[in-house]
C-alpha cells in the first residue's frame, strides 16, 4: 500500500510522521525548505505535560533538558501579587522550549527511520484524488509526482493543501499583537514565569500595560509586551527602551546587565478551517486552526491533532477504509478547538475593554487574572485539553459503567502500571502503538511478581476477554487510579483518552466499548470501503 504523504516539516508534520512510523505506516514528508531550521531564541512554545510526554515518547529525548519546566507562576497587577502557583506533583509544570530545538529533536529522531522519507526542497503545487489514493506534485530541484494512500496538510497558516482543496479559513485577523524579546539576564526571581499587568513604571511608546516573562534554560528569558490595537511600528530603538524600562522596573530602578539574543513581533490570529477532511486529504495544526490569544498555544493543539489522527490513519492503512473512524478526526478535534476559540473571543472584551468593567464589578480584577492564568497554564475553558465525550466514537451508555476522576473522553492520568511482561512502566509509555489499552485496577499487585497473581481471581477471565476484543489491545494492571475502586477496568484509546470505566469484568460492555472506539465493526467497514472503491 502507498505511504501517507505529509506536507510540511514543522513540529506537527514531523510528529505525525514519527507517530505513524511507530505504528508501521510508511510516510513521505514534503519539506519545502532545506531540511534544517534557523535558530530563533524568541520563537518558543509552551507545551502541557502530556503533549511534552508525547514528543519525548516519539523522540526518546528528555525535553526537560532542552527546555525549562517552570518552578512556579506569578501574576501581578501594579505592585500587588494577585495569584501564585507552585508546580509540583499535584500541579505539573508546563514545558517552555525554543521551537527550533523541538523541531531539531524530531528531525534527529527521523534520521535513519526506515519508514519515513523526508523530501527537502519539495514545494507542493498540485493534488489529485481518486477512490484508491492521492497523488501530489511538487516543484523545485527535485520536482516530481508522489503517490500516497492519504495526504495530510501540516503546512501552516498559508496552507497550500487547504487552498488546493478549496477549504475556507474564516476568522479574525490580528486579535492581539506582542513585541517579543529573548535575552540573557538575572531577574529578581528564578525559574518562575510572571504575568505583570499595569506595571507601576511608565512605558515608552504604545503599550497595553501587560508584560509576560517566561524562563528558558541557561538564564534566558522570553519577554512579551502586549501592544495596543493598531499597526504602530515597533522600532528597534523602541524595543530596546522597553527592555531597559521593564528590567529596571523589576530590579528596583537600575537596569541589570543583559544580553539581547533575538526580537520579533508576534501577531495572533483566530481562524478555523471549515473542513478538516476532504476524502483522503486532511488538515492539521496551523493549516486547520490558528489560536493564541490569552496565553493559549496553537502548537500544543497541533500536536494533539497529530496524536488523534495518527492511530486512525494507521488503522485505516492496515485494515482498509474505515470512514466512521476517519470522520471522527474532524468531529473531535474541530469541536475542541472551536470551543477554545469561542471561550477566548468571549473573554477578550472583558479583559481588554479598559477600566469600565473594573470600576463596576467588585473583584473583577481577580476574575480577569484567573482567566489569564487559565489560558497561560493550560487550564479551564481557555487552556485545558479538550475532551471527546460527545465523540461519534463514544460508546452508548453501558450498564457496568462506573465513575472515576477522569471524565469520559478526557486524557487519562499517568500512573505506574505492570505490563504483560511483568515490568513496571508508565501508562503514557504504552500509548501511540495502535493498540487499545485495558487497565485493571488491582491494589496490592505492585508488591508481588506478576507470576503470583496473573492466574488468580478475575485475571484469567479478563485476559480471555481482552484477547477476544475486535481490535488489538494490551492488558495492564495498576495499583490505583484516581477515583477508581478496586477491580475497575479502564478502556483507553491509543491517544490516551478514556473511553469508559467499568465496575469489574463485563465482557459485553468491554466489547461494545472497544467496537465503538474503532468506529464500528472493522470487517464491515473494510468491506463497505472496498465496495465503494470498485464502482
Amino acid at each position: 500500500m502507498d505511504p501517507v504523504i505529509i506536507v510540511g516539516a514543522g513540529p506537527v508534520g514531523l510528529t505525525l510522521a514519527l507517530a505513524l512510523a511507530r505504528q508501521e505506516v510508511p510516510c513521505v514528508v514534503l519539506d519545502e525548505g532545506p531540511g534544517k531550521d534557523e535558530p530563533r531564541a524568541a520563537r518558543t512554545v509552551v507545551l502541557r505535560e502530556d503533549t511534552a510526554a508525547l514528543v519525548e515518547r516519539l523522540t526518546g529525548v528528555p525535553l526537560a533538558r532542552a527546555g525549562a519546566r517552570w518552578a512556579g507562576w506569578r501574576s501581578m497587577r501594579r505592585k500587588q501579587v494577585m495569584r501564585e502557583v507552585v508546580f509540583d506533583g499535584n500541579e505539573p509544570a508546563p514545558l517552555h522550549i525554543a521551537q527550533h530545538v523541538l523541531t531539531g529533536a524530531l528531525r534527529a529522531a527521523l534520521t535513519g527511520e526506515r519508514l519515513v522519507k523526508v523530501a527537502v526542497e519539495s514545494r507542493l503545487d498540485g493534488i489529485e484524488q481518486e477512490p484508491s489514493g492521492v497523488t501530489a506534485h511538487t516543484r523545485g530541484p527535485k520536482g516530481t509526482w508522489w503517490r500516497g494512500s492519504f495526504l495530510v496538510g501540516c503546512d501552516g497558516p498559508r496552507s497550500t493543501v487547504r487552498k488546493l482543496q478549496d477549504i475556507r479559513f474564516p476568522g479574525r485577523t490580528a486579535v492581539e499583537r506582542h513585541a517579543v524579546a529573548a535575552l540573557r539576564t538575572e531577574l529578581p526571581w528564578h525559574d518562575e514565569a510572571l504575568l505583570h499587568r499595569l506595571p507601576p513604571w511608565r512605558m515608552s511608546g504604545p503599550s497595553a500595560g501587560e508584560v509576560t516573562a517566561r524562563p528558558l534554560p541557561d538564564g534566558v528569558w522570553r519577554l512579551d509586551w502586549l501592544l495596543p490595537p493598531g499597526k504602530d511600528l515597533v522600532t528597534p530603538e523602541l524595543l530596546l527602551t522597553r527592555i531597559r524600562e521593564t528590567l529596571a522596573g523589576w530590579a528596583g530602578g537600575t537596569t541589570p546587565p543583559y544580553e539581547l539574543l533575538d526580537t520579533g513581533v508576534h501577531t495572533v490570529h483566530h481562524r478555523l478551517a471549515r473542513r478538516w477532511r476532504a476524502d483522503r486529504v486532511f488538515l492539521a495544526g496551523d493549516a486547520a486552526h490558528l489560536l493564541g490569544a490569552l496565553g493559549t498555544h496553537g502548537l500544543d493543539e497541533g500536536l494533539r491533532d497529530a496524536d488523534n489522527l495518527a492511530w486512525k490513519l494507521a488503522l485505516a492503512w492496515h485494515h482498509g477504509p474505515h470512514e466512521a473512524l476517519l470522520d471522527s478526526y474532524q468531529t473531535e478535534r474541530r469541536a475542541v478547538v472551536a470551543a477554545r476559540l469561542r471561550a477566548a473571543d468571549q473573554a477578550l472584551p472583558l479583559l481588554r475593554g479598559g477600566a469600565g468593567l473594573r470600576a463596576v464589578v467588585p473583584g473583577s480584577s481577580r476574575g480577569h487574572d484567573a482567566l489569564l492564568t487559565e489560558g497561560h497554564l493550560g487550564r479551564g475553558q481557555l487552556g485545558a485539553p479538550g475532551t471527546y465525550a460527545d465523540s461519534p466514537l463514544a460508546p452508548q451508555l453501558l450498564d457496568g459503567q462506573t465513575p472515576v476522576e477522569t471524565p469520559l473522553g478526557a486524557p487519562v492520568t499517568d500512573v505506574r502500571v505492570t505490563a504483560e511482561d511483568g515490568t513496571f512502566v508508565r501508562l503514557r509509555d504504552r500509548l501511540g502503538r495502535g493498540a487499545l489499552l485495558v487497565v485493571l485496577i488491582a491494589p496490592g499487585t505492585g508488591v508481588w511478581e506478576r507470576k503470583h497473581w496473573v492466574g488468580a481471581g478475575i485475571m484469567p477471565q479478563l485476559v480471555a476477554q481482552v484477547t477476544a476484543l475486535p481490535h488489538p489491545a494490551e492488558l495492564l494492571v495498576a495499583e490505583s487510579y484516581p477515583g477508581a475502586a478496586a477491580h475497575t477496568v479502564l478502556l483507553v484509546r491509543p491517544d490516551g483518552h478514556l473511553v469508559t470505566a467499568l465496575g469489574g469484568v463485563r465482557p459485553a460492555d468491554l466489547y461494545a466499548a472497544a467496537e465503538a472506539t474503532v468506529g464500528g465493526p472493522v470487517k464491515a467497514q473494510a468491506e463497505a470501503g472496498a465496495s465503494a472503491g470498485s464502482h
